[in-house]
């Protein structure tokens, strides 16, 4: 298999205190404010959405239909190429092309944010779907900018460092400032004064964005003779008029290069990776939209959910991201793939018996801790993989077409969640939910098997 040994290889000899030791790097710590940034508005347009609609009145059956906004962040492949190459009027000649994306995508997430504030679901519900898509939206897009630059800021073997501080600061702001600090203004003063506050929190993602540097890319050789397949049509197209050959010059080196280099590097392999990639996070991603209408039907009030699932659980969540990220820098990111998926199946299962036993708040601690730690590590290995498999010259590109893989069948699965526990129960779902991480080991057991044959086959060739 190609870059086989990109994987497979043994990880450089490090002592812990030196893997560790990564997490004082500028850019690295960059990555935590970063993750905040992009951390905050879901939370805003799915769990805590979802409790406000819950909370007013909203049935069960249209709240799992908002998880069909979450297919947003799963199409943003399709305007991927634009933020990766596209200039911004001003703001990329002042910032670069990853900063000034960034700021652009966080403006339109303040507009929307204060627009959801402003509107009463109950009166207007397709009003407050339409504000959240826009929400939505220039989240995707800000998250493609900051993949792009968290990819290109620092080498390939400290990726686990950086996916596990900027999911240290994307849980922070998920859970503490979107989760328990909405939920906290939501319950003591109201649900509107909540969102305005939370529109306001972005400006730490600005500031990040204004303080610091762009990164540098590089252009590999392979890279550049990718491209030529720009210079041959410009070549046979002398003949048609400029307006026409630039703009589809352009399309063929943003849009088609990224892809026929991504499968020209993998070859037939490709395919399997982009299916591994399908079903990874499947297993979490759909237990997590009912995950929060679930502790309100169960009888928790909104700051019992602030103070155990958001504020308990988000420790948990930075504990699991950061230990995740030293075991990919000391031990390699295909062992991580395979512990991170056991436990994400597994730790889904204690939902499934909070249902049984009822109410809890000792029972719910220990299901958000489970399920956040194994979540957090999960998490930071898989990033880490996904990382890799980019080439810098299509970044931003590249990232979004597996991040868009890696959530576009969940969320689609997720949006009839509210049907079947509505038609099942709580209890059944949460064994669905865990039963769907089982592909997802399986694969990773395939994955590391033949690459370990791929691994012998090479180095028996080298002697």
């Amino acid at each position: 298999m190609p870059r086989g040994n990109l994987f497979m290889a043994p990880a450089p000899n490090r002592s812990w205190l030196q893997a560790l030791e990564i997490y004082r790097k500028p850019r690295v710590v960059a990555m935590l404010f970063l993750g905040f940034a992009a951390g905050l508005p879901f939370p805003l347009v799915f769990t805590t959405l979802s409790t406000w609609l819950r909370d007013v009145g909203v049935n069960r059956t249209t709240i799992g239909f908002f998880a069909w906004i979450g297919v947003t962040y799963s199409i943003k492949v399709l305007w991927s190429p634009v933020v990766d190459r596209a200039p911004l009027p001003v703001i990329t000649r002042a910032l670069g092309q990853r900063r000034g994306w960034m700021l652009f995508a966080q403006i339109g997430i303040v507009a929307g944010l204060f627009a959801m504030a402003t509107t009463d679901p109950v009166q207007d519900i397709t009003a407050m779907a339409l504000f959240a898509l826009l929400v939505a939206f220039a989240s995707a897009t800000q998250d493609i900018a900051i993949d792009a630059y968290r990819i290109e800021a620092v080498a390939a073997e400290w990726q686990g460092a950086m996916a596990g501080m900027y999911q240290s600061g994307y849980r922070i702001a998920a859970a503490l400032v979107g989760g328990a600090g909405a939920l906290y203004l939501a319950d003591y003063v109201s649900w509107t004064a909540s969102y305005l506050v939370m529109a306001a929190s972005m400006v730490v993602g600005i500031v990040t964005v204004l303080v610091i540097r762009e990164p540098e890319r590089a252009v590999n050789r392979r890279t550049m003779m990718q491209e030529q397949q720009v210079i041959d049509f410009l070549e046979r197209s002398a003949h048609l008029p400029a307006a026409w050959r630039v703009p589809a010059a352009w399309f063929i080196g943003a849009v088609i290069c990224p892809f026929t280099e991504f499968f020209k590097r993998n070859g037939w392999w490709a395919l399997l990776i982009l299916v591994f990639i399908g079903i990874y996070r499947i297993s979490d991603i759909v237990l997590a939209n009912m995950a929060y209408p679930f502790y309100i039907d169960l009888g928790f009030t909104k700051t019992e959910i602030a103070n155990i699932a958001k504020i308990y659980g988000v420790t948990m969540t930075i504990a699991g991201a950061v230990v995740g990220g030293m075991l990919v820098v000391r031990f390699g990111v295909m062992r991580m793939l395979l512990l991170g998926a056991v436990l994400v199946a597994v730790t889904n299962l204690l939902f499934a018996q909070l249902a049984v036993t009822g109410k809890s708040l000792a029972g719910l601690a220990l299901v958000i801790s489970a399920d956040n730690f194994s979540g957090g590590l999960a998490g930071s290995a898989f990033i880490a993989y996904l990382s890799r498999l980019t080439n810098a010259a299509y970044t931003a590109t590249q990232y979004a077409l597996f991040s868009s893989l890696m959530t576009l069948g969940p969320k689609f699965i997720s949006g009839f969640s509210g049907m079947y526990v509505d038609a099942f129960g709580y209890a059944s779902f949460f064994v669905y939910a865990a039963a769907m991480g089982v592909p997802a080991i399986l694969f990773v057991l395939y994955l590391m098997r033949r690459l370990n044959v791929d691994m012998s086959t090479v180095q028996s060739s080298a002697r």
